[in-house]
């Protein structure tokens, strides 16, 4: 269901299902209107005996009797200065209050005392799209396959209205933030779905199949290498991965070129491990059905291509998804095996359950020999992670602390959070072997910066990110903007990156 968006003054005769305003709780200790005489004396009520404090995430649903133009009106606790994180989880809880009233036509009143010092700080722009985002991606979940199918509930219309005294932008700055939120969740949502698939329905070569449709829709170019040319390229690790699988793997090579006089190529490459077993080294059953997350990477740089693409950003950029699934078989590859990357370094197998920097080392030279000049990673790598991050962050490992700041910039526009993991020389000493140039895994300490500068060891020298997303990309309970299952984590944080640079 697509959501129309529109900024100004209310047309007539259009009233909403319901009035959304944000309050802050220095006006509920006030006596200034907020909304109308009668809703605000019984607002102030509530406040008075605790029930509603106007603090984040807060929300007061009331019927509006006729004291203003909509069934419902919706009251988001906020706190200014909050920013624009702020902005989209009032956002957030506002259409959760909105799918609850089964309004699916909302007008957000935009007004001086909620809004004015983050639009100083942030921009109307900025503000827009963190306003838009929430709204769009807190109704976005999980769609069950039942044979009686439901309508996911979605806001068909969202009106932003300027209160008559608010002075915040302007029209074109409000209508622009919208329509990059707009394009920006997309990506997220687009991710969410593939994500979310179950893994009987995306195989690698289903996985292939979507990034070809996307490369129809936005007039990309793509490569699909099937197991026969991976092997003729010698892509031994991904293949290794894969080979215990009926379902072949696939290398998948996006190119979105539209600044042809800039030498600089950003490479994206997306884990995108279909369904982990975990293969000999095998997982323990609860919680493996989870395991259709462990595309997540490559879902996030595929969202992120899609909303590039859509935003017509004037960069380049090289995609590539190394798609395999990892299973137990008679075929399939063993603790102790020595595997030849496509770089040419070998890698002893101690655990096949680190099969993601293993497609991810094929994946780093994949965009290196076709032109990318730095390098960013994203991977559903290690539950190391999270047992250092939980589900609160991201973590990343890199070997250039300037591109990291750009990335962590960009993350902190964009609401995801990373912490960046240390990558001590000693943390190396866990990958060294005796029979190969490293190995895959071993090392209990340490697990998360060791599994990340694997990954590195393939960069050859260029400036290179890698982002673990292993408990950020999955939650086990809803929050905030983020539904329960796949979160399309880091999507906005690679726009937002590459389109600050074009």
């Amino acid at each position: 269901m697509s959501t129309t968006f529109t900024y100004g003054v209310r047309n007539e005769g259009t009233a909403p299902d319901a009035l959304i305003r944000f309050v802050t709780e220095e006006e509920l200790q006030g006596t200034a209107t907020i909304l109308h005489e009668k809703l605000d004396e019984r607002l102030r009520a509530r406040y008075a005996k605790g029930l509603f404090q106007g603090k984040p995430e807060q929300v007061e649903s009331m019927a509006a009797l006729g004291f203003v133009e909509a069934d419902t009106v919706i009251v988001a606790g906020y706190r200014p200065g909050s920013g624009t994180d702020g902005l989209r989880l009032a956002a957030a809880a506002a259409a959760k209050a909105a799918k609850a009233a089964r309004a699916a036509h909302v007008e957000l009143s935009i007004g001086e005392a909620a809004f004015s010092q983050d639009v100083e700080d942030w921009g109307a722009g900025a503000a827009a799209q963190a306003l838009t985002e929430g709204l769009l991606l807190a109704l976005h979940d999980r769609q069950p396959l039942k044979r009686d199918g439901s309508e996911r509930f979605g806001l068909t219309q969202v009106d932003f209205v300027p209160e008559e005294a608010a002075s915040l932008g302007t029209k074109e700055e409000w209508e622009q933030g919208i329509m990059h939120g707009r394009i920006v969740g997309g990506g997220v949502i687009y991710a969410r779905d593939l994500t979310n698939l179950p893994g009987n329905d995306l195989t690698p070569e289903r996985l292939a199949f979507h990034a070809e449709e996307l490369a129809g829709d936005f007039d990309l170019d793509i490569e699909v290498i099937d197991e026969w040319s991976a092997a003729e390229q010698e892509m031994g690790a991904l293949l290794a991965v894969g080979q215990g699988s009926v379902n072949p793997p696939r290398m998948i090579v996006l190119h979105y070129s539209v600044a042809p006089d800039s030498k600089e190529i950003w490479g994206l490459i997306g884990k995108g491990v279909t369904f982990d077993t975990g293969g000999i080294s095998l997982k323990r059953a609860p919680g493996m059905e989870e395991m259709i997350s462990d595309m997540g990477g490559a879902a996030a740089v595929l969202g992120a291509v899609r909303a590039i693409a859509e935003l017509k950003a004037e960069v380049n950029v090289v995609a590539v998804i190394p798609a395999a699934e990892n299973m137990p078989s008679d075929r399939a590859f063993k603790p102790g095996d020595v595997l030849r990357t496509m770089s040419g370094y070998t890698v002893e197998v101690v655990n096949t359950d680190a099969e993601g920097r293993l497609v991810l080392a094929d994946g780093m030279t994949t965009a290196i020999r076709r032109g990318a000049t730095r390098l960013i990673d994203v991977a559903t790598l290690t539950g190391a992670i999270m047992v250092a991050l939980g589900y609160e962050a991201t973590g990343a490992v890199t070997n250039n602390e300037s591109l990291m700041n750009e990335v962590k910039a960009a993350s902190k526009r964009s609401g995801e959070r990373i912490w960046e993991m240390p990558a001590y020389p000693e943390f190396r000493q866990a990958l060294r072997s005796d029979a190969a140039d490293l190995k895959n895994g071993g090392v209990k300490y340490g697990a998360a910066s060791a599994g990340g500068l694997f990954i590195g060891h393939f960069a050859e020298g260029l400036p290179w990110v890698h982002l673990d997303i292993g408990g950020s990309a999955w939650l086990e309970r809803a929050r905030g903007w983020e539904p329960k299952g796949a979160t399309g984590v880091m999507v906005r944080t690679l726009v937002e990156m590459l389109t600050a640079r074009a």
